[in-house]
């Protein structure tokens, strides 16, 4: 799976000027279509019907490699549905919205699955969640200032692509001996970066949460930007 793949134009970083003027220099995200049902967006939702799937094979069956599976196919699907929108000049809003929630919830599919499961320890699924659920509680901040999202920034891009391959790979190297052992290695590695990350990246949201609050005025509601994520 490609790393956090929201595409959202960039509130300047703290220090390098006002936010207004940031996003003014480098645009509006421009989208080729408004329609939703494209075949870059049927992948998109497939990838979505996914999420709860792999939760199944983990918690039910444990077929860790299946689940594994489909978390490659996953991975698969959200490169395709990026190539061909671009390719055949399907962007979309809905595509690009898509993208970073699926992330989102296969992390957490894995993470619940890996809990139930006993394999990782609750307290680590509740620093995962907890920092989306504060990047979520800006959300109505962002709003007043004409803002539907948050910006991404590379630090949260690395941050969802350390979490996506981590867990997988702890699931995969769980219980085994011989190779697959380096698997559980990694997979720890990564998850452990991936979380530090990852708050640090919710950090840095903060931050321009706060210097957008700071720079510019609230906007009327009729009246907002189109900044999408």
């Amino acid at each position: 799976m490609t790393a956090d793949s929201e595409r959202q134009t960039s509130v300047a970083p703290p220090g390098t000027g006002s936010a207004d003027s940031s996003i003014t220099s480098q645009g509006i995200p421009q989208y080729d279509t408004d329609r939703v049902w494209t075949l870059p967006n049927v992948l998109s939702f497939l990838r979505l019907a996914g999420a709860p799937v792999v939760l199944w094979l983990i918690v039910g069956p444990q077929a860790d490699g299946l689940a594994v599976l489909v978390l490659a196919l996953g991975g698969f699907t959200d490169w395709l549905d990026g190539y061909l929108a671009r390719a055949w000049h399907q962007t979309s809003r809905m595509g690009q919205m898509l993208d970073p929630i699926a992330d989102r919830l296969y992390i957490l599919a894995v993470l619940l699955g890996l809990a139930l499961r006993g394999i990782i320890p609750w307290w680590l699924v509740a620093i995962v969640v907890g920092r989306d659920v504060l990047i979520a509680c800006l959300v109505p901040i962002l709003k007043t200032r004409g803002f539907s999202s948050l910006p991404v920034h590379f630090l949260g891009k690395a941050a969802t692509f350390s979490l996506l391959y981590a867990f997988p790979l702890v699931l995969l190297g769980f219980g085994e001996q011989g190779w697959l052992q380096l698997a559980w290695v990694l997979g720890w590695a990564f998850a452990i970066w991936g979380t530090a990350l990852y708050w640090y990246a919710g950090c840095l949201y903060i931050t321009q949460t706060v210097q957008l609050v700071r720079t510019m005025p609230p906007v009327d509601h009729h009246n907002r930007r189109g900044v999408t994520g």
